[in-house]
């Protein structure tokens, strides 16, 4: 076991530890630029998702916005509670600046890896849509690169599917126990028993479900922190400047100054909004829109949701708290959260957030099903193996709460995110001219007075696109 976590050790420091976040940041800046810094130009544009007038007439399609929720859902979770503690523990309040920053180069990102999903996706007979950077390999690059699909769809599988959903079971579980003395067994098959109807159902019901589940989290969580602010309101232009002072190196509030707060920023803030990750695609190419940049836009806004509202939201939290104490050693991660609010609006705070830490798991968690059951539909077409896909992550939902030493065993998730995140990248870098065009095309109806612009196949027939998922026409209304 021991030579087996080496290996899985070795992947991970190949990845994560020295090459995989500047080549994140590189390429975000890159695509920021040859994209006519999409994110800004079109930002404006993002929260047309949020009204009804842009939604698919279909009653049986995945809407725009509910595609954005469950992504959203799937990128808001303990990186935005704990992960955004441990940030601020090791890198200062200038982290806070840094993961800002990596968010606004992750939009464009996002909106690359995203559109080319769309671009790429397959209808399926009952009428809804699958796609990602598998297909995105199968389509865009050629048959013969399947072998760089299955190896991401593996890795899809083992670090999402299994991995991180036995982590989430754990955080509930751990929070509930902990907050409310109820026991892991009783949270555990909870979570299993929800799950399973919510899995069982396909991406209709994970979509529904979504649509219920995130605005009420993110709008309780963001509206929880309004409150903290607003009651430290004179405190707020000293935590903004220490955090800007503490970004750029003026002042020093750990051990590795400015060089901290950068390494833990862009760390925390590409774990938290998983741009460039290629997992947010999966769930992207469900919508049913007009045009691939449409949705490209709109988890763009993902993006933006996930570290510029929510993670904000615990950042400010613990800054504006007294708990924390800059370069001391002691409370951090949930803990750190959880007593920072309880500093700031007493006990009760820290049932509100173990409701809260119960949502993001639970939507990460369908989150982290769907994108292992699109991964297993690129490997196999068996149902057989889909019902034994539903039944493991159960279980995994289940052992993980009521096992905590059983999450040691998911040592090679990171890893394997790690690797994911390489294939996506390379893939990226060859699709992106494809993109561009996209973007032109994009740009050319807006330009030309069309305000939902709509793709024409023919337009782009030198690619595998399938005709029924584009057909030239805009879904009915």
């Amino acid at each position: 076991m021991s030579t087996i976590e080496s290996f899985f050790g070795l992947i991970g420091d190949l990845t994560w530890g020295w090459s995989l976040i500047p080549l994140l940041v590189i390429f975000g800046l890159f695509i920021t630029a040859l994209t006519g810094f999409v994110q800004f130009r079109f930002f404006k544009r993002m929260f047309r998702v949020l009204s009804s007038k842009n939604q698919s007439g279909d009653p049986n399609a995945i809407s725009a916005r509910e595609a954005l929720l469950i992504s959203v859902g799937g990128r808001v979770g303990g990186g935005n509670i704990a992960g955004v503690a441990v940030a601020i523990t090791l890198g200062g309040p200038g982290a806070v600046f840094w993961m800002w920053a990596i968010a606004l180069v992750g939009m464009a990102t996002s909106l690359v890896e995203c559109s080319l999903a769309q671009l790429f996706k397959e209808r399926q007979p009952d009428g809804t849509f699958r796609g990602g950077p598998a297909r995105s390999i199968i389509h865009g690059l050629g048959h013969e690169f399947k072998w760089l699909a299955v190896i991401y769809a593996v890795c899809l599988i083992a670090a999402f599917g299994l991995g991180f959903n036995a982590f989430q079971g754990n955080t509930v579980a751990g929070a509930m126990e902990d907050s409310m003395g109820i026991s892991r067994f009783i949270t555990g098959a909870v979570l299993a028993v929800i799950a399973g109807f919510i899995v069982f159902g396909g991406i209709h019901r994970i979509a529904k479900a979504a649509d219920v589940v995130v605005p009420i989290m993110a709008i309780g969580y963001i509206l929880m922190a309004l409150v903290i602010i607003v009651m430290n309101i004179g405190s707020l232009p000293g935590v903004i400047s220490s955090i800007f002072a503490n970004a750029f190196g003026l002042e020093e509030a750990v051990g590795g100054g400015m060089g901290a707060a950068i390494a833990q920023g862009l760390r925390r803030g590409l774990f938290s909004n998983e741009a460039g990750l290629g997992s947010a695609p999966n769930v992207a190419a469900t919508a049913d829109v007009r045009h691939p940049i449409s949705q490209g836009i709109t988890q763009s806004f993902s993006v933006f949701i996930d570290t510029i509202f929510i993670c904000s939201c615990t950042a400010f939290v613990i800054l504006l708290g007294d708990v924390y104490v800059p370069g001391a050693e002691g409370v951090d991660g949930i803990a750190l959260t959880q007593q920072s609010l309880v500093s700031h609006l007493g006990e009760w705070a820290q049932y509100f957030l173990s409701l809260m830490i119960l949502l993001f798991a639970f939507s990460s968690i369908i989150y982290n099903y769907y994108l292992g059951e699109n991964a297993l539909t690129v490997i196999t077409k068996s149902t057989a193996a889909l019902n034994v896909l539903r039944i493991v992550i159960i279980g995994i939902v289940f052992l993980g709460a009521t096992a905590p030493g059983a999450t040691s065993v998911f040592f090679f998730s990171d890893p394997m995110m790690g690797i994911l995140a390489v294939v996506n990248l390379v893939v990226l870098m060859m699709l992106l001219p494809t993109c561009l065009r996209l973007l032109k095309d994009f740009r050319a109806q807006l330009a030309a007075g069309v305000a939902r612009p709509v793709l024409n196949p023919d337009d782009f027939a030198d690619l595998e696109l399938d005709r029924t998922a584009w057909t030239g026409k805009a879904p009915a209304e």
